[in-house]
Protein backbone atom coordinates (compact mmCIF):
# COMPACT_ATOMS: atom_id res chain seq x y z
CA UNK A 1 0.00 0.00 0.00
CA UNK A 2 1.52 3.17 -1.10
CA UNK A 3 0.56 6.40 1.28
CA UNK A 4 0.64 9.63 2.05
CA UNK A 5 1.80 11.83 5.28
CA UNK A 6 -0.88 11.60 7.85
CA UNK A 7 -3.43 13.86 6.70
CA UNK A 8 -2.65 13.92 3.30
CA UNK A 9 -4.96 13.58 0.28
CA UNK A 10 -4.89 13.52 -3.06
CA UNK A 11 -7.41 16.60 -2.84
CA UNK A 12 -5.05 18.10 -1.04
CA UNK A 13 -2.49 17.87 -4.12
CA UNK A 14 -5.67 19.11 -6.57
CA UNK A 15 -6.23 22.20 -4.33
CA UNK A 16 -2.41 22.66 -4.69
CA UNK A 17 -2.44 21.99 -8.92
CA UNK A 18 -5.14 24.87 -8.81
CA UNK A 19 -3.78 27.11 -6.76
CA UNK A 20 -0.28 27.09 -9.04
CA UNK A 21 -2.89 27.32 -12.15
CA UNK A 22 -4.32 30.52 -11.03
CA UNK A 23 -0.68 32.03 -10.57
CA UNK A 24 1.37 31.14 -13.81
CA UNK A 25 4.79 32.80 -14.36
CA UNK A 26 7.10 32.64 -17.36
CA UNK A 27 10.21 31.32 -17.55
CA UNK A 28 12.64 32.53 -15.68
CA UNK A 29 10.46 34.97 -13.48
CA UNK A 30 8.54 31.79 -11.37
CA UNK A 31 10.40 33.02 -7.83
CA UNK A 32 6.77 33.11 -6.34
CA UNK A 33 5.56 29.78 -7.84
CA UNK A 34 9.31 28.36 -5.97
CA UNK A 35 9.12 29.96 -2.73
CA UNK A 36 5.21 28.23 -3.02
CA UNK A 37 6.49 25.23 -3.33
CA UNK A 38 9.13 25.47 -1.08
CA UNK A 39 6.73 26.13 1.90
CA UNK A 40 4.33 23.14 1.57
CA UNK A 41 7.54 20.80 0.31
CA UNK A 42 8.59 22.13 4.09
CA UNK A 43 5.28 19.65 5.42
CA UNK A 44 7.52 16.31 3.97
CA UNK A 45 10.79 17.43 5.63
CA UNK A 46 12.95 16.88 3.28
CA UNK A 47 16.48 16.74 4.29
CA UNK A 48 18.22 19.31 2.31
CA UNK A 49 16.63 22.11 -0.26
CA UNK A 50 19.52 23.70 -2.72
CA UNK A 51 18.27 26.63 -3.92
CA UNK A 52 18.79 29.04 -6.72
CA UNK A 53 19.50 26.43 -9.12
CA UNK A 54 19.03 28.25 -12.58
CA UNK A 55 17.27 31.29 -11.70
CA UNK A 56 14.50 29.95 -9.42
CA UNK A 57 14.81 26.00 -9.23
CA UNK A 58 15.76 24.04 -6.28
CA UNK A 59 16.00 20.57 -5.15
CA UNK A 60 14.94 18.68 -2.39
CA UNK A 61 16.73 15.99 -0.99
CA UNK A 62 15.66 12.87 0.66
CA UNK A 63 18.74 11.29 2.01
CA UNK A 64 18.53 7.43 3.93
CA UNK A 65 21.87 8.35 4.77
CA UNK A 66 22.72 4.93 3.63
CA UNK A 67 24.62 3.69 -0.15
CA UNK A 68 22.76 3.31 -2.44
CA UNK A 69 21.92 4.67 -5.91
CA UNK A 70 20.58 8.37 -6.22
CA UNK A 71 17.63 8.79 -8.34
CA UNK A 72 16.60 12.36 -10.01
CA UNK A 73 12.81 13.43 -10.89
CA UNK A 74 12.03 16.47 -12.78
CA UNK A 75 8.88 18.97 -12.67
CA UNK A 76 8.87 22.14 -14.35
CA UNK A 77 8.22 25.88 -13.35
CA UNK A 78 7.30 27.83 -15.67
CA UNK A 79 4.31 29.04 -17.75
CA UNK A 80 3.59 30.15 -21.32
CA UNK A 81 2.63 33.92 -22.38
CA UNK A 82 -0.57 32.28 -23.38
CA UNK A 83 -4.20 33.91 -22.72
CA UNK A 84 -6.99 31.62 -20.81
CA UNK A 85 -9.96 31.09 -22.69
CA UNK A 86 -11.79 28.57 -19.78
CA UNK A 87 -13.86 30.81 -17.25
CA UNK A 88 -13.61 27.60 -14.08
CA UNK A 89 -13.23 28.89 -10.97
CA UNK A 90 -9.24 28.03 -10.92
CA UNK A 91 -8.62 30.23 -14.17
CA UNK A 92 -5.42 32.19 -14.52
CA UNK A 93 -5.35 35.44 -12.52
CA UNK A 94 -2.59 36.90 -14.67
CA UNK A 95 -3.41 38.05 -17.75
CA UNK A 96 -1.47 36.98 -20.88
CA UNK A 97 0.00 33.85 -18.84
CA UNK A 98 -1.12 30.57 -18.08
CA UNK A 99 0.03 26.45 -17.59
CA UNK A 100 -0.86 25.61 -21.16
CA UNK A 101 1.51 22.93 -21.35
CA UNK A 102 0.79 21.55 -17.55
CA UNK A 103 3.70 22.35 -15.71
CA UNK A 104 1.17 23.31 -13.28
CA UNK A 105 0.06 19.35 -12.64
CA UNK A 106 4.00 18.26 -13.06
CA UNK A 107 4.48 20.31 -9.86
CA UNK A 108 1.72 18.50 -8.21
CA UNK A 109 3.18 15.06 -9.20
CA UNK A 110 6.04 15.79 -7.36
CA UNK A 111 4.94 17.17 -4.20
CA UNK A 112 2.64 14.16 -4.24
CA UNK A 113 5.80 11.73 -4.54
CA UNK A 114 7.59 13.92 -1.49
CA UNK A 115 4.78 13.28 0.83
CA UNK A 116 5.04 9.27 -0.30
CA UNK A 117 8.49 9.49 0.37
CA UNK A 118 8.10 11.11 4.06
CA UNK A 119 5.79 8.49 4.79
CA UNK A 120 7.54 5.62 3.60
CA UNK A 121 11.46 6.63 3.32
CA UNK A 122 14.23 4.96 0.79
CA UNK A 123 16.21 2.30 2.36
CA UNK A 124 18.97 3.27 0.80
CA UNK A 125 20.19 5.79 -1.36
CA UNK A 126 18.90 9.37 -2.57
CA UNK A 127 15.42 10.81 -3.68
CA UNK A 128 16.16 14.35 -5.48
CA UNK A 129 13.19 16.45 -6.26
CA UNK A 130 14.16 19.06 -8.70
CA UNK A 131 11.75 22.18 -9.88
CA UNK A 132 13.51 23.78 -12.55
CA UNK A 133 12.69 26.66 -14.30
CA UNK A 134 12.62 28.18 -17.75
CA UNK A 135 12.08 24.81 -19.76
CA UNK A 136 9.44 26.33 -22.50
CA UNK A 137 12.98 28.50 -23.45
CA UNK A 138 15.58 25.77 -23.83
CA UNK A 139 17.32 27.36 -21.05
CA UNK A 140 16.97 25.90 -17.58
CA UNK A 141 17.96 22.59 -17.68
CA UNK A 142 21.12 24.24 -19.48
CA UNK A 143 21.50 26.31 -16.27
CA UNK A 144 21.00 23.80 -13.61
CA UNK A 145 23.56 21.34 -15.19
CA UNK A 146 26.12 24.21 -15.25
CA UNK A 147 25.75 24.86 -11.03
CA UNK A 148 28.57 22.99 -9.65
CA UNK A 149 25.89 22.34 -5.96
CA UNK A 150 23.72 20.47 -8.68
CA UNK A 151 26.88 18.91 -10.27
CA UNK A 152 27.76 17.30 -6.84
CA UNK A 153 24.64 15.47 -6.67
CA UNK A 154 25.53 12.96 -9.13
CA UNK A 155 22.68 11.35 -9.92
CA UNK A 156 23.06 7.87 -11.01
CA UNK A 157 19.30 7.94 -13.12
CA UNK A 158 17.12 10.56 -14.30
CA UNK A 159 13.06 10.53 -14.91
CA UNK A 160 10.46 12.89 -16.00
CA UNK A 161 7.17 12.74 -17.33
CA UNK A 162 5.12 14.87 -19.54
CA UNK A 163 1.15 14.83 -20.34
CA UNK A 164 -0.19 13.93 -23.64
CA UNK A 165 -3.52 15.36 -24.80
CA UNK A 166 -4.53 12.60 -27.77
CA UNK A 167 -4.19 9.63 -25.65
CA UNK A 168 -6.29 7.83 -23.17
CA UNK A 169 -6.15 9.25 -19.83
CA UNK A 170 -3.28 7.72 -17.73
CA UNK A 171 -1.56 5.44 -20.37
CA UNK A 172 2.35 5.24 -20.14
CA UNK A 173 3.51 6.16 -23.29
CA UNK A 174 7.43 4.74 -23.96
CA UNK A 175 10.03 4.40 -26.86
CA UNK A 176 13.45 3.54 -26.48
CA UNK A 177 16.21 5.68 -28.18
CA UNK A 178 15.04 9.37 -29.10
CA UNK A 179 11.76 10.63 -27.67
CA UNK A 180 11.76 13.80 -28.59
CA UNK A 181 13.26 15.79 -31.52
CA UNK A 182 16.39 18.37 -31.20
CA UNK A 183 15.42 21.56 -32.12
CA UNK A 184 16.53 25.15 -32.18
CA UNK A 185 16.11 28.65 -33.66
CA UNK A 186 18.05 30.31 -36.89
CA UNK A 187 18.10 33.77 -37.26
CA UNK A 188 19.88 34.13 -40.54
CA UNK A 189 20.66 38.66 -41.21
CA UNK A 190 22.04 39.96 -44.38
CA UNK A 191 23.59 42.89 -44.82
CA UNK A 192 23.24 44.86 -48.43
CA UNK A 193 23.14 48.44 -49.43
CA UNK A 194 20.50 50.20 -49.69
CA UNK A 195 19.84 52.82 -52.92
CA UNK A 196 16.75 54.85 -54.58
CA UNK A 197 14.20 52.55 -55.28
CA UNK A 198 14.42 54.19 -58.96
CA UNK A 199 18.09 52.72 -59.39
CA UNK A 200 18.22 49.66 -57.79
CA UNK A 201 21.61 48.88 -59.45
CA UNK A 202 23.44 50.86 -57.19
CA UNK A 203 23.02 49.24 -54.24
CA UNK A 204 22.56 45.66 -52.73
CA UNK A 205 19.50 44.47 -51.52
CA UNK A 206 19.50 40.91 -50.46
CA UNK A 207 15.97 39.88 -52.07
CA UNK A 208 17.25 37.22 -54.04
CA UNK A 209 19.26 35.82 -51.42
CA UNK A 210 16.65 36.02 -49.16
CA UNK A 211 14.26 33.66 -52.01
CA UNK A 212 17.19 31.55 -52.90
CA UNK A 213 17.46 30.65 -48.62
CA UNK A 214 13.61 30.32 -48.53
CA UNK A 215 13.41 27.72 -51.46
CA UNK A 216 16.56 25.87 -49.96
CA UNK A 217 16.61 25.77 -46.40
CA UNK A 218 13.21 23.75 -46.00
CA UNK A 219 14.99 21.12 -48.73
CA UNK A 220 17.81 20.55 -47.47
CA UNK A 221 17.55 17.97 -44.54
CA UNK A 222 15.96 15.34 -47.03
CA UNK A 223 19.03 16.18 -48.76
CA UNK A 224 21.86 14.98 -45.52
CA UNK A 225 20.19 11.32 -45.15
CA UNK A 226 17.01 9.48 -44.26
CA UNK A 227 16.80 10.24 -41.09
CA UNK A 228 13.84 12.28 -39.91
CA UNK A 229 14.97 16.27 -40.01
CA UNK A 230 12.74 19.51 -40.54
CA UNK A 231 13.55 23.30 -41.01
CA UNK A 232 10.17 25.20 -41.15
CA UNK A 233 10.16 29.08 -42.11
CA UNK A 234 8.73 30.80 -39.23
CA UNK A 235 9.88 34.43 -40.06
CA UNK A 236 11.37 36.52 -42.93
CA UNK A 237 11.79 40.38 -43.33
CA UNK A 238 13.28 41.84 -46.21
CA UNK A 239 13.85 45.89 -45.48
CA UNK A 240 10.84 48.48 -44.87
CA UNK A 241 7.61 49.28 -46.47
CA UNK A 242 9.16 52.81 -47.98
CA UNK A 243 8.41 53.02 -51.47
CA UNK A 244 11.48 55.15 -52.30
CA UNK A 245 13.90 52.68 -51.10
CA UNK A 246 15.29 49.64 -52.52
CA UNK A 247 15.76 47.10 -49.22
CA UNK A 248 19.59 46.79 -47.93
CA UNK A 249 19.24 44.40 -45.33
CA UNK A 250 16.82 41.37 -44.27
CA UNK A 251 16.60 38.64 -42.24
CA UNK A 252 15.14 35.35 -42.04
CA UNK A 253 14.40 32.99 -39.04
CA UNK A 254 13.89 29.44 -39.14
CA UNK A 255 13.42 26.27 -36.91
CA UNK A 256 15.57 22.76 -37.12
CA UNK A 257 14.37 19.73 -35.85
CA UNK A 258 15.74 16.26 -36.03
CA UNK A 259 15.24 13.07 -33.55
CA UNK A 260 18.81 12.13 -34.01
CA UNK A 261 21.46 15.13 -31.63
CA UNK A 262 24.02 13.71 -34.49
CA UNK A 263 21.80 14.27 -37.36
CA UNK A 264 20.51 17.89 -36.02
CA UNK A 265 23.82 19.65 -35.58
CA UNK A 266 24.98 17.91 -39.13
CA UNK A 267 21.76 20.33 -40.33
CA UNK A 268 22.77 22.79 -38.49
CA UNK A 269 26.14 23.38 -40.15
CA UNK A 270 24.82 22.51 -43.29
CA UNK A 271 22.15 25.64 -42.39
CA UNK A 272 25.12 27.90 -41.88
CA UNK A 273 27.08 26.29 -44.75
CA UNK A 274 24.35 27.29 -47.29
CA UNK A 275 23.76 30.40 -45.95
CA UNK A 276 27.36 31.99 -46.22
CA UNK A 277 27.57 30.10 -50.19
CA UNK A 278 24.31 32.54 -50.96
CA UNK A 279 25.44 35.09 -49.02
CA UNK A 280 28.63 35.29 -50.97
CA UNK A 281 27.46 34.38 -54.35
CA UNK A 282 25.44 37.86 -53.72
CA UNK A 283 28.46 39.75 -51.78
CA UNK A 284 26.45 40.35 -48.70
CA UNK A 285 27.72 40.27 -45.15
CA UNK A 286 25.62 38.22 -42.65
CA UNK A 287 25.57 37.03 -39.36
CA UNK A 288 23.68 34.48 -37.80
CA UNK A 289 22.21 33.61 -33.74
CA UNK A 290 20.73 30.75 -32.12
CA UNK A 291 18.13 30.73 -30.12
CA UNK A 292 15.63 28.37 -27.73
CA UNK A 293 17.79 25.53 -28.21
CA UNK A 294 16.65 21.94 -27.43
CA UNK A 295 19.14 18.93 -27.07
CA UNK A 296 17.43 15.46 -28.25
CA UNK A 297 15.70 13.31 -25.67
CA UNK A 298 17.60 10.35 -25.66
CA UNK A 299 15.92 7.81 -23.64
CA UNK A 300 17.86 4.83 -22.05
CA UNK A 301 16.30 1.27 -22.51
CA UNK A 302 17.11 0.46 -18.69
CA UNK A 303 15.16 3.33 -17.35
CA UNK A 304 12.42 2.58 -20.09
CA UNK A 305 12.54 -0.73 -18.51
CA UNK A 306 12.00 0.04 -14.54
CA UNK A 307 9.40 2.85 -15.76
CA UNK A 308 7.27 -0.03 -17.61
CA UNK A 309 7.55 -2.50 -14.79
CA UNK A 310 6.15 0.43 -12.53
CA UNK A 311 3.26 0.55 -15.05
CA UNK A 312 2.62 -2.98 -15.14
CA UNK A 313 3.13 -3.53 -11.08
CA UNK A 314 0.26 -0.59 -10.65
CA UNK A 315 -2.11 -2.14 -13.63
CA UNK A 316 -1.56 0.78 -15.99
CA UNK A 317 -2.34 0.58 -19.67
CA UNK A 318 1.31 0.66 -21.50
CA UNK A 319 2.25 1.63 -25.34
CA UNK A 320 5.42 2.06 -27.05
CA UNK A 321 4.90 4.59 -29.35
CA UNK A 322 6.54 3.85 -33.18
CA UNK A 323 7.64 7.30 -33.67
CA UNK A 324 9.43 9.96 -31.52
CA UNK A 325 7.32 13.32 -30.67
CA UNK A 326 8.34 16.57 -33.23
CA UNK A 327 7.98 18.84 -30.13
CA UNK A 328 10.78 19.29 -28.54
CA UNK A 329 11.78 19.31 -24.16
CA UNK A 330 15.02 20.71 -22.69
CA UNK A 331 14.92 17.61 -20.18
CA UNK A 332 17.10 16.01 -23.37
CA UNK A 333 19.95 17.98 -21.90
CA UNK A 334 19.81 15.41 -18.70
CA UNK A 335 19.79 12.69 -21.15
CA UNK A 336 22.45 13.42 -22.87
CA UNK A 337 24.33 13.06 -19.60
CA UNK A 338 22.33 10.37 -17.16
CA UNK A 339 20.56 7.53 -18.00
CA UNK A 340 17.37 8.62 -17.81
CA UNK A 341 13.79 8.24 -19.17
CA UNK A 342 10.73 11.26 -20.22
CA UNK A 343 7.58 9.07 -20.52
CA UNK A 344 4.12 10.20 -21.22
CA UNK A 345 0.99 10.24 -19.75
CA UNK A 346 -1.99 10.21 -21.81
CA UNK A 347 -4.24 13.16 -20.68
CA UNK A 348 -7.34 11.94 -22.46
CA UNK A 349 -8.38 11.19 -26.20
CA UNK A 350 -10.51 14.86 -26.16
CA UNK A 351 -8.13 16.93 -24.54
CA UNK A 352 -7.26 20.36 -25.72
CA UNK A 353 -4.04 20.06 -27.27
CA UNK A 354 -1.01 21.33 -25.15
CA UNK A 355 -0.35 24.90 -26.03
CA UNK A 356 -3.93 25.51 -26.59
CA UNK A 357 -6.37 28.45 -24.73
CA UNK A 358 -8.42 26.07 -23.55
CA UNK A 359 -5.68 23.60 -22.09
CA UNK A 360 -6.04 22.09 -18.63
CA UNK A 361 -4.53 19.52 -16.74
CA UNK A 362 -6.20 16.37 -15.76
CA UNK A 363 -6.16 16.19 -11.84
CA UNK A 364 -6.45 12.53 -12.20
CA UNK A 365 -2.64 12.22 -13.34
CA UNK A 366 -1.57 13.75 -9.96
CA UNK A 367 -2.13 9.71 -8.61
CA UNK A 368 -0.92 8.25 -11.61
CA UNK A 369 2.25 9.95 -12.37
CA UNK A 370 3.35 9.67 -8.32
CA UNK A 371 2.54 6.53 -8.00
CA UNK A 372 4.71 5.68 -11.44
CA UNK A 373 7.87 7.59 -9.94
CA UNK A 374 7.44 5.76 -5.89
CA UNK A 375 6.77 2.61 -7.25
CA UNK A 376 10.64 3.27 -9.14
CA UNK A 377 12.00 4.65 -6.00
CA UNK A 378 10.57 1.31 -3.66
CA UNK A 379 12.49 -1.36 -6.81
CA UNK A 380 15.41 0.52 -6.32
CA UNK A 381 15.58 2.19 -3.19
CA UNK A 382 13.57 -0.76 -1.41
Amino acid sequence: MQSFSTGTTYSTFHDYRRQLHQQPEISGKESQTSLQLQRWLAAYEPHELIKDLGGAGFCAVFDSRKAGPTLLFRAELDALPIHENNAFAHASKVAGVSHKCGHDGHMAVLLALASRINAQPPARGKVILLFQPAEETGAGAALVLADERFTALQPDYVYALHNLPGYALGEVLLRDGAFAAASAGLVLELQGKTSHAGHPEQGLNPATALSELLQALPELPQQLGAAFGLITIVGCQLGERNFGISAGEGSLACTIRAFEQAHFEKIQQAALDLAKSIADKHGLDWSFSWHEAFAAVENHPQCNQKVAAAAQKLGYVQQQVADPFRWSEDFGLFTQKYPGSLFGLGSGEDCPALHHPDYDFPDALIEVGSQLFFQIIREELG
